[in-house]
């Protein structure tokens, strides 16, 4: 039986996923597809109001174990309530971070482990892994600006944390798709939004061959 694709896009902060998702969402309704745009933490209600709680924490903030707990469940209520039945409706959908994102920021660089949040991705979303991972990557001063111009100088609670996480984070992206290409397609973020948009494109073209077949 023919089902959806699902394509996530991943990298550090100010990489510009979430332009690039909507240029491909777009991209693809214009090819005819019916596409499912959404990203995480969020894309269901529950899992939005557990957004606002991971990036705007009440009090003294989560802990590590607490955090990596709210972004599952968040997890857990978007793959069941809009991911998976997305697909099986055979419907693209492009996501703004996924499990990813929860191995470098929570696995690596909160230092639970990646086996920690690989575990509870398995008990909270039955392990689904995208089709296809777009890592985002680009020149750190070119972040910079980007981040500056994107947040006004404040940021979230995930996103304002220190250069040295997110040096982490950033470090543990590349030895992800270091570690399994076949899962993992490398862009080069650097120059227009344009020239980035048409990387994209080339990177996703194998899976309409898939789906033809």
């Amino acid at each position: 039986m023919m089902r959806g694709k699902f394509i996530a896009f991943e990298g550090g902060e100010g990489m510009g996923k979430s332009t690039q998702a909507h240029l491909l969402r777009d991209y693809l309704e214009k090819r005819g597809i019916e596409v499912v745009l959404t990203r995480e933490p969020g894309g269901t209600p529950g899992a939005e109001a557990i957004r606002d709680l991971l990036l705007h924490p009440p009090g003294e903030g989560w802990g590590p174990q607490a955090e990596a707990l709210l972004f599952a469940a968040a997890r857990a209520d978007h793959v069941a309530r809009l991911i998976r039945p997305a697909i099986e409706e055979k419907k693209w959908v492009v996501c703004d971070r996924f499990i990813d994102s929860s191995r470098a920021y929570q696995g690596i660089a909160g230092s639970l482990g990646d086996h920690t949040i690989r575990r509870l991705h398995e008990i909270g979303s039955d392990a689904l892994l995208p089709d296809l991972t777009l890592l985002i990557g680009a020149d750190t001063h070119e972040v910079e600006k980007r981040l500056r111009a994107r947040d006004g100088g404040s940021s979230d609670a995930i996103g304002g944390r220190d250069d040295y996480y997110h040096a982490a984070v950033n470090s543990a992206f590349e030895i992800f798709a270091e570690k399994e290409p076949g899962r993992f397609v490398r862009i080069d973020g650097s120059g227009t939004i344009e020239e980035v948009h048409s990387r994209v494109v080339a990177a996703i073209s194998p899976l309409f061959e898939t789906t033809a077949s």
